[in-house]
C-alpha cells in the first residue's frame, strides 16, 4: 500500500473514533412528564330547604292594661300584673339560600302562662283592691331571615328577625274583692309581632343540626278581657317574652358546612430519570 493510501486510511479511522466519542457525549436522556396538577376542591354555595322543630322556655312580661269604668264613670289601670314562666314548642320549614343566608316559615304554641295581677278602686264610697287572676295562652307565626358568620369547628353562630303575628288567647278574668268574684270574658284575637334572635347550630351529621338559642318577640296590645257589671272591657299594652329555645333542622341534600373536608393532596412521586 502507498503512503498516501496509508495516510487516508488513518484519517478515517480517527474520524470514525471521533464520531463515536462525540456521539456517546451527546447522548438525550429519556422525556419524563410532569405531574397533573393538583385537584382543587371548591365548596359548592348552592341552597337547600330544610324542616326544624323547637321547644322553649319562656318568661312573659305583662306592661300594664286599662279598662273601663261605670261607677264611677271613667278608666282605671292595673296597679301591677305578672305573668309566670311557660313551655313552647313548635315548627317550621325553611331555604338556606348560602353559607350566610337564610329564611324560614315558623308556627308556635305558647302554652298558657298564668296571670296574678291587682287594681285599686272606689267599691260603696269605700277604697278597695281586687285580686284579678287569668292566663293566656298564644299561637305565633313569624317569616324570619338570619345572617350566618362561617363555622368553626361545626358550629355556626347566627342573628336573626322576625316579623308577623301572634293569636293571644286570654282565659276569662277573676276578679275577686271582699271575697265576691266577678267573671270577665276572656277575648282571643290576632295581633301584630316581631321578634329578634341569635344563637349558633352545631353540626350532629351531615343533615342534622342542633340548634339553640335566644329569641325576644314583642306582641302588640289588643283586648284582654269583656264587660261584667262596674267594669270592662279591658286592654292590654302588649306582652314582651324572653325564650330560651331549642331544637333540631334537617337539612335535605345535607349541609356543605357539615360535610367532611375533602381529602389532602398528595402528589404522585416521580424517580428521577437515570442517565446511563
Amino acid at each position: 500500500m502507498t503512503k498516501p493510501a496509508r495516510l487516508t486510511l488513518f484519517g478515517a479511522l480517527l474520524l470514525g473514533s471521533a464520531t463515536a466519542v462525540s456521539a456517546a457525549d451527546f447522548y438525550d436522556p429519556p422525556v419524563v412528564e410532569a405531574p397533573p396538577p393538583p385537584v382543587v376542591y371548591e365548596e359548592v354555595d348552592s341552597g337547600g330547604w330544610y324542616i326544624r322543630g323547637d321547644i322553649d322556655y319562656h318568661w312573659s312580661n305583662f306592661k300594664d292594661a286599662d279598662y273601663v269604668t261605670y261607677s264611677p264613670p271613667g278608666y282605671g289601670s292595673f296597679d301591677f300584673g305578672d305573668l309566670r314562666g311557660a313551655w313552647s314548642f313548635g315548627a317550621g320549614v325553611g331555604y338556606q339560600a348560602n353559607r350566610y343566608f337564610r329564611t324560614d316559615l315558623t308556627i308556635d304554641y305558647w302554652a298558657k302562662s298564668e296571670f296574678t295581677g291587682q287594681t285599686s278602686g272606689i267599691c260603696g264610697g269605700l277604697p278597695c283592691q281586687s285580686v284579678d287572676e287569668t292566663s293566656y295562652s298564644a299561637l305565633v307565626l313569624l317569616a324570619n331571615a338570619y345572617a350566618e358568620f362561617g363555622t368553626w369547628n361545626g358550629i355556626t353562630p347566627y342573628v336573626g328577625a322576625g316579623i308577623g303575628g301572634a293569636r293571644i288567647k286570654w282565659d276569662d278574668l277573676n276578679n275577686t274583692v271582699g271575697g265576691v268574684t266577678t267573671v270577665h270574658e276572656g277575648t282571643d284575637e290576632w295581633r301584630f309581632a316581631w321578634a329578634l334572635m341569635a344563637g349558633a347550630s352545631y353540626c350532629l351529621t351531615d343533615n342534622i343540626l342542633l340548634d339553640a338559642g335566644y329569641r325576644f318577640t314583642r306582641v302588640n296590645g289588643g283586648r284582654m278581657f269583656e264587660y261584667a257589671p262596674i267594669a270592662g272591657p279591658g286592654f292590654d299594652e302588649g306582652i314582651d317574652v324572653h325564650e330560651v329555645r331549642g331544637g333540631l333542622r334537617y337539612q335535605f341534600g345535607g349541609s356543605s358546612r357539615c360535610a367532611p373536608p375533602p381529602p389532602a393532596y398528595e402528589p404522585i412521586p416521580v424517580e428521577p430519570p437515570v442517565y446511563k
